[in-house]
């Protein structure tokens, strides 16, 4: 973990199950975090597409 990363404990509506059993994190998590990882994350508010690796939207 970096020094501008901090743990953020997980709140009700901040990720849900996927089928396949994995943590899918939320717009509303996203947000909270603060910044983007440029992941390609599902719900990513920032406009990240890992097709192009820019920001895309906002």
């Amino acid at each position: 973990m970096s020094s501008f990363q901090k743990r953020i404990p997980l709140e009700e509506g901040d990720y849900y199950l996927t089928p396949e059993g994995y943590r899918c994190f939320t717009e509303k998590y996203h947000l909270k975090r603060g910044y983007c990882c440029q992941s390609g994350c599902r719900h990513c508010p920032y406009g990240f597409n890992k097709k192009t690796g820019r920001v895309d939207k906002k």
